[in-house]
This record gives structure tokens, sequence and C-alpha cells, in this order.
């Protein structure tokens, strides 16, 4: 189970073979063109944040890394004790609440179980002030087993899109070279036009999937991502979803899971 525990062990026995070790160079270059220097940076899934590091020293000033992992997260506080233009959260980035420019996607997306993608696009898209970018790099691969989860160019765009603005889908030109060719950089903005909510079928042994259309009735739907592992699915839409009329469907029940 990729709880807690799993990523904590991880950092307690130093069995992290994802981490780079410095901060990656697609990343470097799209910081480097940033020319606000206040912006609300949001890293989600943190790790041992090379990309934070970078950020201070090149004079940003109002940075959030949070990450799961007590043991990683000491370190990390540690490090950045002093100073003020860092805030360092050991927490859950699913009950994370604020408000942010950019959020940057290292690692973490891949990190998650396949199972979460969709309450991911509803989080960023949650958590991103208007018009807000989320950018950064995924896989562009697939693995056996996990994690890391793999996926491609059109994946990510079908799951995204409608949420979001695709401003940059491509192969990334200076990933390192064990993930040369390997690696896609994002850059999507936020539609703030639209509301992004995954909803999960609460009655064990019913597939969700036969009640997307009582559930969005009425709904101009952009669109719509259904998660099979989950029993969720996300609705991007130009109204906010009410599941008020879909309690009444012969005693199946929803919730709102982002």
């Amino acid at each position: 189970m990729l709880d807690q525990n799993f990523w904590d062990d991880h950092y307690k026995n130093n069995t992290t073979a994802w981490d780079l070790g410095a901060i990656s160079p697609p990343l470097k270059e799209f910081f480097d063109a940033i020319e606000d220097k206040d912006i609300a940076i949001l890293i989600p899934g943190c790790g041992n944040t090379y990309e934070a590091s970078y950020l201070l020293d090149q004079g940003f000033t109002n940075i959030t890394v949070i990450d799961i992992a007590p043991t990683l997260i000491k370190i990390i506080q540690n490090k950045f004790a002093t100073n003020l233009h860092i805030e360092v959260i050991l927490g859950d980035f699913f009950k994370h609440q604020g408000e942010y420019d950019l959020i940057v996607e290292q690692t973490f997306f891949c990190a998650l179980p396949p199972e979460m993608r969709q309450q991911y696009v509803a989080k960023t898209h949650q958590l991103l002030k208007k018009n807000g970018l989320l950018a950064g790099l995924l896989f562009d691969r697939t693995f056996d087993g996990g994690p890391p989860f793999g996926g491609d160019k059109e994946f990510y765009k079908s799951l995204f899109e409608g949420a979001f603005e695709i401003l940059t889908i491509e192969t990334a030109k200076n990933s390192v070279l064990p993930r040369a060719d390997k690696e896609v950089f994002i850059k999507f903005k936020k539609n703030s036009a639209v509301y992004a909510t995954v909803i999960k079928v609460e009655n064990q042994n019913l597939v969700l999937t036969d009640y997307v259309t009582t559930i969005t009735t009425g709904l101009e739907i952009i669109n719509i991502s259904v998660n099979t592992l989950s029993n969720e699915v996300l609705i991007v839409s130009t109204e906010e979803v009410n599941l008020s009329n879909a309690f009444d469907l012969n005693g199946v029940q929803f919730k709102t899971v982002v």
C-alpha cells in the first residue's frame, strides 16, 4: 500500500532510486524563464526538493513544499529553518488548502496509484489561482508494476483537457541521460471558467458509469474521465455538480471526492 509508512520507510532506509540528486534540466530551464519571482509556487510530493533550493537561490520568495513522509519533512525543515521564503508542510496534498500561481510537477503524479489520477486533476485545478499554471515533467513510458507509474502524451491530454488549456505537451529536450526521450514536459493553464469535480459511488458492487448520465443531466459537460480502478469519474463542467438528485436513484449514493 502506497501510504505514509511506505514512503517514510524509503527515506528512513535511503532507498530513493528516483532521486536525481539535483534539479532536472527541463525544470531549471523553465524556472529561468520566469520573470516574476514573487509568484506563489507549490511543489507537491516534494522529495528532497532540489527544485525549491534552486528557486530560492534564484531569488524566488513564495514557495510551499508538501510531502507525506515525516522523516523527509524533518530533514527539509531543518535545511530551511532560517529561510522565510519557504513553507515546509507535512501533510496530504489532497487535503491541502491554498491558492497558487504555479504548481510544479516532478515525480509526484507518477508516484500516485493510478486510481488517484482523476483526483490529481481536480485538486490541482482547485489549488490554482485564475489562469494559474501546472508545469513540469511526466513519464512518457510504461513500467512493470510501480511506483513509478507511466503514461503517454495522448493519455495525459485526454485526462487534463477541459480542466486545463494544454499550452505545452512535448518530449523533454534536455532530460538527464537515463530519462532521455522518456519524459514529457507539460505546461497547462487552469481553465477558470469550469468546475472539475470527482464523484465516487458509495454503494459496493455498483458501476459508476451506469449513473454518469443522470449525475450530469442539465450540465454543460466539457470533459468526462472515468477511472474504473477506483470507480470514480472526473466531471469538467461549466456549472458545479449537484448530487442532490442522485441520492434518489433507487438508494444509490454518491459522494464528492474532490
